[in-house]
């Protein structure tokens, strides 16, 4: 997608549609039929309040040079042409609107640009004759205003029907709100830098960001303003943050005392010239409205060479935001309780590419649990019974009412892997990112081989003696790692639990467990061009609790391995991600989305929630890794045991290619 546009005077063209009002502009209805060569009304030619300073399109104004003389037009294919002076030589097509050089138009008549405007004409002649009368200053006819407004009336009401959607969906998040925290004032007052959109490939637009850069012109509402009707102005990128700009209306050169930030995506952000396609007025801002007295001349200048966001910006934004996953879908997830083994969840609702599932069996609605849906968690239903993964086996003998089984094709695919040849095998050791404790990563092993590349690993020296907590990785997970690889990237790697022999030594423990360690070249060895760099801030799923998107920043970078700070927090809560993880979003998109956003925690509250966290942090440690942990998961897989089965190994669609912290919270 072209993500910008050089303005020149193809954005003049649009100008021409443009309603300037005044404050102080009390000229009659008839004197402002009259129009100039850009076709402005003359009667805005001055904000002053002596209307008749500047109603002449020949006077200059005060602070603006006059126009050059030779100013540059830039034709649609790309040739540059010039004219002799503002005004004579010009013509307008009758077909795209574009503005250039009468000379170098097609045909005698010198109506269109080029060929092929001219023959969309004669296949679309009615609107182009609407757009023709409308770029020369004459009125449309009645018919022709209705064949004209209705593509913008269509679009309108399907911009406000997906404003509702997401105001719906934001009153489904499951986070407590809390208030004050602003991003702007955040990066502003710490002079933070931001992750671009570009680095989240899985969030809306990251794929068609394109140019969208400090520079860029856009069309706002202008707050400055004591009109009773709500009004625009041309306001410029200053700085970018994620989807976030910080924006500086045209006019104030280099004084930001009403510089604001705005989401980008948001739908009071437009193109330039969308108040010209829209009729919405252009209105300077009461601040500077007497600095000039030719505003025309002065856009003139300031926006010639100049880009804009792309005409369809608005449409690419609602259509990245459309989410293949549907409410009542049925689809297999891991037991958050049982590491080991997944359950049938059904979608109860999508913010933002984001799912809330509730296990089939939740007869309160209150047993959930939330992932991404290209997060490595979920499967299509009969995924484990494919690959020979565990599987709780539900109450429920038969679909309820309105539940239905998610495609397969919706869920991320797994990358080929030949496992003819050598291969994993049970017993191999490897370093693998604890998914209880994320910021750790660990000495473990291969307990069991699945289909389709699929390896069951446990953690050294905390597993339960039933394997109750192993967990599944993809061969080509980027969150498992052959042996000696903290070492090399001087990680601190976390012994088996126990191990008294420190400071750890694979070469030793190898030779003490009588065990080997996996090929390094099985591995995952992909590295993106990410784009992510020490210091940037981001919004991070709290992977301990899924239901949080927080504030964070990227603290350490190992190739594709990135650890995740959650700002105000210790580093003990720390995480490690991957760079290409689904859980990872720019700044801006709760606010995009309407998901809850957690911002940092203040010292006064850390402080009395650190204790209690990490008293539960503790209780988890035990549970997962301690002796207690083992007894209570025996004595539930006693009672569960006839719950359980172990499938013969088959086919598999699902990708393990995202989080390093895959398994998120185990239950106190």
């Amino acid at each position: 997608m072209e993500n910008t546009k050089d303005l020149a005077f193809d954005t003049f063209c649009k100008l021409l549609l443009h309603t300037f009002i005044s404050q102080t502009e009390h000229t009659s209805r008839a004197e402002r039929k009259r129009r100039d060569s850009f076709g402005m009304f003359d009667g805005y030619d001055s904000c002053s309040e002596d209307t008749s300073s500047s109603s002449s399109s020949d006077e200059s104004e005060e602070e603006v040079a006059p126009l050059p003389s030779s100013l540059p037009i830039i034709k649609n294919n790309g040739q540059v042409y010039t004219y002799p002076d503002g005004k004579s030589g010009m013509a307008t097509c009758e077909m795209c609107g574009m503005v250039g050089v009468r000379d170098a138009f097609y045909s005698k008549t010198k109506r269109f640009c080029s060929v092929s405007c001219s023959r969309s004409y004669s296949s679309n002649s009615k609107k182009a004759s609407i757009l023709a009368r409308l770029q020369v200053g004459k009125p449309p006819t009645k018919k022709a205003k209705v064949l004209q407004k209705q593509p913008l009336v269509a679009k309108l009401a399907a911009y406000a029907q997906y404003q509702a959607t997401l105001q719906n969906q934001a009153k489904t998040k499951a986070a407590v709100p809390v208030e004050g925290f602003s991003w702007g004032n955040y990066i502003n007052s710490n002079s933070f830098t931001a992750a671009p959109v570009t680095c989240f490939k899985h969030a809306p637009m990251g794929t068609c960001w394109g140019d969208i850069s400090e520079g860029v012109r856009v069309e706002v509402p202008n707050t400055d303003c004591s009109l009773p009707t709500k009004v625009f102005w041309i306001a410029g990128i200053v700085k970018l943050a994620g989807y976030n700009a910080l924006l500086r209306y045209e006019g104030f050169e280099n004084d930001s005392s009403l510089d604001f930030w705005c989401n980008v995506c948001g739908s009071d952000i437009h193109p330039v010239g969308w108040c010209a396609t829209s009729g919405k007025p252009l209105v300077p801002p009461r601040t500077i409205q007497h600095k000039y007295t030719n505003w025309k001349a002065f856009l003139v200048k300031r926006l010639t060479g100049a880009k804009t966001l792309p005409p369809d910006f608005s449409q690419k934004v609602s259509e990245s935001m459309q989410y293949p996953f549907k409410t009542s879908m049925r689809v297999e997830v891991v037991d958050k309780t049982h590491l080991c083994r997944t359950r049938v969840a059904v979608v109860e609702s999508v913010i933002g590419g984001r799912l809330r599932l509730l296990y089939e069996e939740s007869e309160d609605k209150t047993d959930d649990f939330w992932c991404h849906m290209y997060s490595p968690l979920i499967h299509h239903i009969g995924w484990s019974r494919s690959i020979g993964h565990r599987f709780k086996r539900s109450d429920i003998t038969k679909k309820q009412d309105g539940h239905f089984d998610a495609p397969p094709h919706l869920f991320m695919k797994v990358k080929e892997v030949d496992a003819a040849g050598e291969w994993f095998k049970e017993g191999m050791k490897l370093e693998a990112i604890d998914p209880l404790n994320l910021s750790a990563i660990c000495v473990a092993t291969i307990r069991k081989v699945l289909a389709d590349g699929y390896l069951m690993i446990g953690i050294d020296g905390s597993e339960a003696a039933d394997g109750s907590d192993w967990f599944c990785y993809h061969a080509t997970s980027p969150s498992i790692f052959p042996v000696g690889f903290c070492e090399i990237n001087m990680i601190e790697l976390t012994p088996p639990r126990g191990y008294t022999k420190l400071p750890f030594k694979w070469f030793d423990y190898l030779r003490e467990t009588d065990s080997i360690a996996a090929p390094v070249k099985l591995f995952n060895k992909e590295v993106p061009n990410h784009g992510f760099h020490v210091g940037m801030k981001l919004e991070a799923v709290d992977l301990m609790e899924p239901r949080l998107v927080c504030v964070a920043t990227v603290t350490r970078i190992i190739h594709r391995l990135l650890r995740i700070h959650f700002d105000g927090w210790e580093d003990e809560y720390d995480q490690w991600v991957d760079c290409e993880s689904p859980d990872l979003y720019p700044v801006g998109w709760c606010q995009l989305t309407g998901y809850q956003l957690q911002p940092p925690a203040p010292q006064s509250s850390r402080d009395s929630q650190s204790s209690s966290s990490k008293q539960k942090k503790k209780a988890k440690s035990q549970q997962y890794k301690g002796h207690k942990k083992m007894t209570s998961l025996q004595l539930k897989e006693e009672l569960l045991d006839g719950e359980e089965y172990s499938f013969l190994q088959g086919a598999s669609d699902q990708e393990s290619n995202g989080s390093a912290s895959y398994y998120i919270k185990q239950e106190p």
